[in-house]
């Protein structure tokens, strides 16, 4: 709305307000001097009217799962799942390739395969499970079954190799490691310590090419019945549901614990995106980060909606499995829009459904260069972290930016922008000990309260790694803040920008890479003495590392 509309607007609420006081009509007037004061916020910021729907759609949400809570207090995201199986049990869930799974289907085969690990894997409740498995269905079942069994799971990265993967597995605490046919060739060089160790190795879907490794066989031949619910009592949202690994800011990998809560939360953000149960949902980003099991799969799961799942992306092929699915909504991070903008122009690449987008990184230049060429597209830039209390969301479509918030935003989504000392790597604090707000148009570091409202769960295992995310004393004695690790920028207009990521990581095709742990890796060769990492900018290219020898 231009501001002679809303100027306009506002004086037609002010004479309804006179005539109202006129003719004695409280009612009237009341509303009236209402609309008034929201109309004079709104002449005074054109983004009040924004603050305001995100606010109603927050305040909905909660009132959603407030209720579902109370009408169920150990309720989980199993629950909403039965409820969805239930309700929706033919339609589609998952379409993986040619093939399909339904709701329905999905909660068979999950409490089969539930069974055989139950029988077969001697697995009971606590017992954490890692999963080395790729987009496929597979990877939804296990999750699922895990899940019924009260067992969580920690997703490793199958791009992880040696060293680096063992690291992974032994912090999650896991005893049992539950493989894919097609990603037993990741294992190879982890075999060894995986079996002195005593681990326990199980390949599902096809036969075993690991010495040591036992094949689960088929799970069909099991019930489909539930398990006795007496397996599942006490677990609630604070539950842990599975765990992802984030480098963050501080070194090697991590394991970040997922509450059924969290998980759940994260989940609405499609439904915060204006996604509904209607629509089909693609993504190609690898279900062991949040993304994509988070976002995409359990947002699926709380929506009701189908979930396109593709095993690794491709650029030749993104716009043509859109087409053949009816994809209305897509996923993606900054380096996927690019990639999809250096494919050569063809006649039919606006030919598609596909209406929104979800997603994080995409810089200014690729978005304007991505609309222009696929399509009125609305892109919902995100801003989160894995293991982070805050989030942002960008729905409006301002180019570049993470989202917008206002003084009554922070009210319902409480951060600060403090100052930081990138040479002594810590926030700048003045004479009383207490932290520096930063001022509009300056980058400042991201921090937000741990409250009841807004948690941090941190890692599991080392406490003092969950610690070293936390800042004390912030702006009183006893308040503590989750530090995000990010520079982010407030303009006057109230819109956010990443700025630059502190500590020794940088980027790469959508995940965080930690430095030391390539310059560990470097120095193992026997011909390098000295290595050094660290991330550079390269115009018209993703971020790259440096590396000095």
């Amino acid at each position: 709305m231009f501001p002679s509309s809303r100027a306009a607007a506002f004086a037609a609420i002010l004479v309804v307000l006179l005539l109202s006081s006129i003719t004695g009509s409280l009612l009237l007037f009341t509303g009236s001097l209402l609309a008034l004061i929201v109309a004079f916020a709104y002449l005074l910021d054109s983004g009040f009217v924004d603050d305001l729907r995100s606010i109603w759609r927050f305040l909905n949400l909660s009132t959603i799962y407030l209720l579902c809570y109370l009408r169920r207090p150990q309720g989980n995201l199993l629950d909403v799942f039965a409820q969805r199986a239930r309700r929706l049990p033919t339609k589609d869930f998952v379409r993986f390739e040619d093939s399909v799974l339904s709701y329905g289907g999905a909660e068979r085969s999950s409490w089969q395969l539930a069974r055989a690990l139950r029988a077969r894997g001697s697995l009971s409740r606590g017992d954490v499970v890692a999963m080395l498995v790729g987009n496929e269905p597979l990877f939804v079942l296990l999750m699922l079954a895990m899940a019924k069994l009260g067992c969580p799971t920690a997703f490793l990265n199958y791009n992880l190799r040696a060293y680096s993967l063992l690291h992974c597995f032994r912090c999650s605490g896991a005893r049992t490691l539950i493989v894919s046919a097609g990603q037993q060739a990741v294992l190879v060089e982890a075999m060894p310590e995986l079996c002195a160790t005593g681990v326990t190795i199980w390949v599902m879907g096809g036969p075993s090419t690991l010495p040591g490794a036992k094949e689960l066989g088929s799970y069909e031949t099991e019930s489909d019945e539930p398990l006795p619910a007496q397996l599942r009592k006490g677990i609630s949202l604070s539950s842990h549901l599975f765990f992802i690994y984030t480098s963050g800011t501080t070194g090697l990998p991590k394991a970040a614990i997922i509450t059924h809560e969290r998980a759940m939360r994260g989940a609405w953000v499609p439904y915060l995106c204006g996604v509904t149960k209607d629509d089909v949902i693609y993504t190609a980003l690898p279900l062991y980060h949040s993304a994509a099991s988070i976002i995409a799969l359990c947002g699926c799961i709380t929506l009701g909606a189908t979930l396109v799942l593709r095993k690794k992306f491709s650029a030749s092929h993104f716009w043509s499995d859109c087409r053949k699915h009816n994809v209305t909504v897509i996923q993606y991070i900054g380096e996927i829009c690019r990639y999809l903008c250096s494919q050569r122009k063809h006649a039919d690449e606006r030919e598609h459904a596909v209406r929104l987008a979800i997603g994080n990184g995409l810089r200014p230049d690729v978005w304007q260069e991505f609309l222009e060429r696929f399509g009125n597209i609305r892109m919902c830039e995100l801003y989160a972290a894995t293991e982070g209390n805050v989030a942002f969301l960008n729905y409006q479509g301002k180019l570049g930016s993470i989202g917008r918030s206002s003084s009554l935003a922070k009210i319902f989504i409480p951060f600060d922008l403090i100052e930081y000392d990138i040479e002594r790597d810590e926030p700048l604090r003045d004479a009383s000990g207490h932290c520096i707000r930063v001022g509009f148009g300056k980058p400042g570091l991201l921090i937000a309260p741990v409250t009841r409202l807004a948690p941090f769960f941190g890692y599991i295992g080392n406490k003092s790694l969950s610690e070293r995310k936390l800042l004390r004393g912030v702006f009183r004695p006893d308040d503590v803040y989750f530090n995000t690790g990010d520079l982010i920028v407030q303009e006057s207009d109230g819109y956010l920008y990443f700025n630059d990521r502190i500590g020794d990581t940088f980027r790469w095709k959508g995940e965080n890479v930690a430095t030391t742990e390539v310059a560990d890796i470097l120095a193992m060769l026997s011909f390098v003495q000295e290595a050094n990492v660290y991330g550079v900018s390269v115009p018209g290219e993703a971020r790259m590392a440096l590396l000095v020898t």
